[in-house]
């Protein structure tokens, strides 16, 4: 073997050795934050905050310290020099030393304390929520921010902050672009929307909020989990306040949901949503297990995977009859005698309502930004915490036209920012934008959409899903992903072209 190979190779080794350090800290995190959302008893949250930070402290200084960032940059030297072949190799450095350069502007005791800081807020958020006690968990609002800014502003101090962190949920996001989002996804909505109000005829469905109890729940929801893919030996099911998912490690996937006994139909979309989640984190390359590489690659295409399922496949018409045949499996005595037809108005009535993760299809986007108008204002020193309630009712009647009644349904309705998540929000919409895109280029590559979710059989789609976005992992960026799935950059006009034939059609408008 030559000097130049036998350098690559034990270049490699090492870093690689230094990744599997690494995941097994971050493996430990999230097996910590799952406990802590689902089955962890009220009084461990002190304890669970103190092995988080430690965890947090000792990732930071194992990623960052000298001997890390000199085997780090062996191997970029490495790969930038043409004597590395294996491109997962090469694409492995790319991201850790990414990883590492961030790291390195965050001192130790920073991260440690960030750590801290959002653990202890997730544990008061869950009961403020509960409570409707906004005035418990506002507090918590300013700290975040105000260590959001001071972190932005250590890994790039000639950025907008807001923009730092636009960018690290979604590579080359920035207020300009998502404000150019937002105007032409307005244009089309807002109408829409009106017209709906005015002239549409909503469908009465009683059965859309029959008495379903939770246990029942519980196994129609691992049913509709294998519907859309799943094994369920690669994941699991747990009781959350609000419905999420985590991917672990190769083979390891969870979901969360939320159970209301006389909203079944929430739940279905909710587990449907975070499978779209789950399936990803599953679908990315077995070889990338324990490196860089392992895990989604950003938000925007992480809830593009969970709006696809959702609403491309389990809100199209197309679908009806599996959703309807496991729903009657389950609750013959509510949908044994609703039609295939009834069931796909029902799942897609459009209608400005006061909780996003309950909002349909077409107002969804809405909501996105009434976070991100807040977010902004945060981030640019004009709000505080104290004025969030105000400003969500505002924002709410300004682009729903719907009044809050309470906190709990209003600023407490979702668990992001007490993570300190800002500046993700706006991924949700994009993702969204991202799905319709995927459909085209699907049927152009010969997958017959209607004729897999008519069948029930997704294979066809989850394959070249699983080609086009999935076994990459964090390989590839947002921007790569989609010019080689769909053969052009992101466009929204696809968004908006869907939304508009959807729901006209729907409404005979």
């Amino acid at each position: 073997m030559g000097k130049k190979k036998n350098h690559a190779k034990k270049a490699a080794a090492s870093v690689r050795k230094l990744e599997r350090k690494l995941w097994c800290r971050s493996y430990l995190m999230k097996i910590a934050e799952f406990d802590g959302a689902t089955i962890a008893p009220e009084n461990g949250a002190a304890a669970r905050t103190e092995a988080m930070g430690t965890l947090a402290n000792e990732y930071h200084k194992l990623l960052t310290k000298k001997s890390s960032v000199k085997k780090v940059k062996n191997l970029l030297d490495t790969v930038e020099s043409g004597n590395v072949e294996d491109e997962q190799l090469c694409a492995e450095a790319r991201v850790l030393a990414r990883d590492q350069r961030e790291a390195l502007a965050i001192p130790a005791e920073e991260a440690e304390a960030w750590t801290r800081l959002t653990c202890e807020a997730q544990a008061v958020w869950h009961k403020a929520k509960v409570a409707n006690d906004w005035a418990s968990f506002e507090p918590y609002i300013d700290r975040i921010v105000d260590s959001l800014k001071h972190q932005a502003a250590l890994m790039d101090p000639n950025a907008d902050p807001y923009d730092v962190w636009l960018d690290q949920h979604e590579r080359g996001l920035s207020t300009a672009s998502f404000d150019a989002f937002c105007a032409q996804v307005k244009d089309t909505v807002v109408p829409l929307v009106h017209e709906i109000g005015e002239r549409g005829q909503q469908p009465d469905a009683p059965f859309a909020h029959a008495h379903v109890p939770v246990e029942v729940q519980k196994v129609l929801s691992l049913d509709l989990m294998k519907l859309v893919g799943l094994d369920l030996a690669d994941t699991t099911l747990a009781v959350t306040e609000h419905p999420f998912s985590e991917g672990f490690a190769t083979g390891d996937a969870r979901i969360a949901t939320h159970f209301y006994e006389n909203d079944a139909l929430s739940n279905v979309f909710s587990i449907v949503h975070e499978a779209g989640h789950t399936i990803y984190e599953l679908g990315v390359n077995p070889a990338y297990a324990f490196t860089s590489l392992e895990g989604g690659t950003s938000m925007g295409i992480h809830e593009s995977q969970s709006r696809f399922f959702e609403n491309t496949v389990a809100r199209s018409r197309a679908f009806m009859g599996p959703l309807l045949q496991v729903l009657r499996k389950h609750v013959p005595e509510v949908y044994g005698q609703v039609s295939e037809d009834e069931l796909y108005r029902t799942v897609n009535i459009a209608r400005p309502s006061l909780i996003r993760t309950e909002a349909d299809e077409l107002t969804y986007p809405l909501h996105v930004m009434v976070r991100y108008e807040i977010e902004r204002l945060l981030f640019a020193g004009e709000a505080t915490a104290r004025d969030i309630p105000a400003l969500w009712s505002r924002f709410m009647n300004e682009y729903l036209g719907v009044e809050v009644p309470d906190d709990a349904r209003g600023c407490l309705q979702d668990v992001h920012w007490s993570g300190g998540s800002f500046g993700y929000f706006p991924t949700y919409a994009l993702g969204s934008a991202y799905d319709a895109q995927y459909v085209p280029a699907m049927k152009a590559d010969g997958v017959d959409i209607d004729a897999a979710c008519a069948a029930g059989d997704l294979s066809p789609v989850c394959t070249w899903l699983g080609n086009k976005i999935w076994q990459w992992g964090r390989a590839k960026d947002a921007p790569e992903l989609i010019q080689n799935a769909c053969g052009a950059p992101f466009d929204a006009h696809f968004y908006c072209d869907y939304l508009n034939e959807k729901f006209r059609s729907l409404y005979n408008l």
